[in-house]
């Protein structure tokens, strides 16, 4: 044939027809683990009442965005008849260049049938194509690792009947329309489940099941990590290597991201490190030095000290790294990055950054976290400590104007700064010193006290070896405040003895005041009210002359507290007074909270119950927005004593609960005995004595184990009350002894009187009423002394008992009549009861009914 007409023939002879792929998907997902929330919401999205045709899957690399968009899409196939199409973006593909948008029109149009000779040549005509040929259609896209907006947006279907997942390790914020999913790691049973189903080996007991729940730990619950591991176990005899003893190995492993990599298949590696490689310069150096971060989450502030960079460029590339997955915001402005990205991190920066470079950057977050503590500190801490004012604010640090801002940064940055101190190298001793004490009163305030003193006792040697005496003086300061708190009363004292000393030697007089401060402290606490108020008039006189007036109002303060314990409560009252004039001058609002909180104690002991309250409402409305834990458990254990003093034993159990929880969480012993013993109280108050006993019983072994001779005084009244009531007379004698020779000791008049009473009330009910006269005439007098109404009235009421039985009606009436009317004008539970008593002695009275003399009268 001449060439011509082959020529012509070939033109119009019909080609072979083009074959059509329409089933595109790849093979389902084996064994498929979780995300059983995130994959029904992608299976809404063939339902009738979709408002999205487009779903967008991300989350950092290894997550199982692929797993999840192919299951999906599988389940999903029957819905779209039409078609179901996957296509690798290759985004992060090793050694594969990102795929573009023309070339991918190019296949999926040659899927359909159409020629290649056809394709329009350029991107746009591609795409109208493309959405040409799916109108009317029902078509499944699967477009998976993208890049981005501009790679994906011409491959987008327009028909209202077609659906497209994307996934990619970006958060795809530029694509309008698009319904987005991202994905965590695992929760921990899903890893668990995932390991065991691809490792095929399910554990034989508990010391197995703890090991999985070890690995997926240490694997950050990530799939891809839990898959490479559980198949390298997979492979091993399972008689020589047992779940248990995979799982210690992997643990022990100095370099895990290199235990999950095998020979040529480095999987987790790679997809880390491609992520990392297409950041920019400035982007990848931060996510290096968040690496260097010792703490778990990291806020701008932090970030630009690390990186040596202006916040706002800072806030800009911690946001488009979380953008793409290599950090999660886990609270508004606050950033994390997944175990295993911090891990690739540090690895990272030792491989590119200088130790010098290193070096510098940690002293700068350092910097940061010391200045802005200290910052912080000036709003909480009760006393000014030696060694010079904290550093001023940098222009990189968060305003704290305030207590609640301190307190709140504090507390959000606890962990973090508990990070920088318990990882300071030696070099950084000198910085972990400084911000140990920045942090000392939020340590004080949040506790717990037993990591407060650790924290103390470290930075006290630290500062000693690097001949840092008044670092050291400041560290033993602080250890002997947390002593105090946790009722190790003997430390406490023996420590700021030796402060005093060293105050002395260093010439620092406001050290010296606040030493002698915290003794009176120790010393009222024991019951050594003479020594204390030598103490405190001492640090009150230093303060004075040094012009220091938050010292002055500190030891007024406590000095009140003194006076009050001693039953001097006018002199309390007073000295209270000045302590919060003094305070409100200050606009010391922690300081005006304690002075509240220890009138109303004043005026609970005069009987002034409606102004006690009043008080203690104020003090706790304070103490909480201040968010000061230890003050507000005093004012709830303080409103509890006034409501079940006054009959209200409902809001008195739950005060001394809420505030015996508080007591607990801060690890303060003493607090907790005082709970204690006033829950016992109202135990035997509402007649439940089993109760009451156990919780009087734990308070004394607390109040013992404290050496506080004060509590177990009370403890002991309160038991050898409970036994009276019980008929228990025999048993009841000692601890009523041991209380009123307790309360002797220690010169709490106050106490002495409700012992006396107490022993007056085991007389009486044991039939000896004659006897018990005396120990209620001697509370009586003692009760008027000190003017302590309460007691009074109790004495009164006790002696008239007594009367009544040994036939003296009118003697017996007089008491009861003053009795109840001491009892009516302080609100007290007793004044019902006592006030039904003297009604039916006044009307047997008033008919003329003879009195019967107790026959046991003697």
């Amino acid at each position: 044939m001449p060439a011509r007409d082959l020529y012509l023939y070939r033109q119009e002879s019909p080609l072979p027809a083009r074959p059509v792929v329409t089933r595109g998907l790849p093979q389902d997902v084996v064994a498929f683990t979780g995300r059983r929330r995130e994959l029904e919401r992608l299976l809404a999205a063939a339902g009738p009442g979709r408002v999205a045709n487009m779903h967008t899957v991300d989350g950092m690399p290894g997550v199982g965005k692929t797993a999840l968009v192919t299951r999906a899409a599988h389940l999903l196939a029957e819905h779209f008849p039409d078609g179901q199409f996957f296509y690798d973006l290759h985004a992060h593909t090793p050694d594969l260049p990102s795929a573009q948008p023309v070339d991918v029109l190019a296949v999926l149009l040659t899927d359909l049938g159409i020629a290649p000779r056809h394709l329009p040549r350029s991107l746009e005509g591609r795409s109208h194509l493309w959405r040409d040929r799916l109108t009317g259609k029902r078509v499944l896209l699967v477009l998976d690792d993208a890049a981005g907006h501009a790679q994906i947006q011409p491959l987008l279907p327009a028909g209202p009947g077609c659906l497209t997942l994307v996934t990619s390790r970006r958060r795809l914020i530029a694509l309008d329309g698009a319904d987005p999913v991202s994905l965590a790691p695992l929760t921990p049973d899903e890893a668990a489940e995932l390991f065991t189903s691809r490792s095929r080996r399910a554990p034989t007991d508990s010391s197995e099941q703890d090991a999985v729940a070890e690995t997926v730990c240490l694997c950050g619950y990530l799939p891809l990590a839990i898959v490479l591991l559980a198949g390298r176990l997979r492979h091993k005899d399972p008689v020589m290597w047992s779940v248990a003893r995979f799982a210690t190995e992997f643990a022990d492993a100095q370099d895990r991201l290199g235990e999950l990599d095998d020979g040529d298949n480095r999987a987790v590696y790679t997809a880390f490190t491609l992520s990392y490689r297409d950041l920019p310069a400035d982007q990848q150096r931060l996510f290096r030095r968040i690496g260097l971060h010792p703490g778990p989450d990291i806020d701008a502030y932090a970030a630009a000290a690390l990186d040596d960079a202006p916040l706002a460029a800072t806030r800009r590339r911690l946001e488009a790294l979380y953008t793409d997955h290599l950090l999660d915001e886990i609270a508004p402005g606050r950033y994390q990055p997944h175990d295993l990205l911090r891990a690739h991190a540090r690895a990272l920066t030792t491989e590119h950054d200088t130790p010098d470079n290193r070096a510098r950057a940690i002293d700068r977050l350092l910097g940061y976290y010391q200045r802005t503590a200290q910052s912080a500190d000036q709003h909480l801490a009760r006393i000014s400590r030696p060694g010079g004012p904290p550093a001023e604010r940098q222009a990189t640090a968060p305003d704290l104007p305030d207590r609640a801002a301190a307190l709140a940064w504090l507390r959000t940055e606890r962990d973090n700064l508990l990070a920088c101190i318990d990882t300071a190298t030696h070099q950084q001793a000198p910085r972990a010193v400084h911000l140990t004490a920045a942090i000392a009163a939020f340590l004080l305030q949040d506790g717990p006290w037993p990591q407060a003193a650790t924290l103390h006792q470290r930075a006290a040697s630290t500062a000693h070896h690097n001949n840092d005496q008044l670092g050291e003086t400041n560290a033993l300061h602080e250890l002997g405040r947390v002593r105090y708190l946790t009722g190790e009363y003997e430390q406490a004292t023996r420590l700021q003895e030796r402060v005093l000393g060293l105050y002395e030697e260093l010439g620092y007089r406001v050290g010296q005041a606040n030493a002698l401060n915290e003794l009176g402290r120790v010393r009222y606490l024991t019951g050594d009210y003479g020594q204390a108020t030598g103490f405190q008039e001492r640090a009150l006189g230093l303060y004075e002359e040094l012009g220091y007036r938050l010292g002055q109002a500190n030891a007024l303060h406590d000095l009140g507290r003194v006076r009050y314990l001693t039953d001097e409560y006018e002199q309390a009252t007073r000295l209270q007074e000045r302590a919060l004039a003094l305070y409100q001058e200050l606009g010391n609002r922690h300081g005006q909270a304690h002075a509240l909180n220890d009138l109303g104690r004043v005026r609970y002991l005069t009987g002034d119950y409606e102004q006690v309250i009043r008080l203690q409402e104020r003090a706790l409305a304070l103490y909480e927005e201040l968010g000061n834990r230890l003050g507000q458990a005093h004012a709830l254990r303080d409103l509890g004593r006034v409501r079940y003093t006054t009959g209200d034993y409902g809001q008195a159990t739950g005060f001394q609960e809420r505030a015996l929880g508080l007591y607990e969480e801060l690890g303060y012993r003493l607090g907790q005995a005082n709970a204690l013993h006033d829950l016992g109280r109202v135990r035997y108050l509402t007649d439940e004595y089993e109760q009451a006993t156990r919780l009087q019983e734990r308070a004394l072994a607390l109040y013992q184990e404290l050496g506080n001779r004060h509590g177990q005084a009370h403890a002991l009244n309160d038991l050898g009350r409970v036994r009276c009531l019980t008929g228990e007379y025999e048993q009841a004698t000692l601890p009523l002894g041991q209380a009123l020779a307790l309360f002797r000791e220690v010169g709490d008049r106050q106490g002495e009187a409700e012992a006396l009473n107490s022993m007056g009330a085991l007389l009486a009910e044991s039939t000896r009423p004659k006897e018990a006269l005396t120990p209620y005439r001697q509370a009586l007098e003692l009760a008027r002394q000190i003017r302590s109404p309460l007691d009074e009235a109790r004495a009164l009421e006790g002696a008239a008992g007594c009367h009544e039985r040994l036939g003296d009606r009118a003697a017996a009436l007089a008491e009861l009549r003053e009795a109840v009317g001491i009892h009516r004008r302080i609100g007290a539970a007793e004044a019902n009861a006592a006030a039904a008593h003297l009604a039916n002695l006044e009307a047997e009275e008033g008919s003329g009914a003879s009195g019967v003399e107790d026959s046991t009268a003697s």
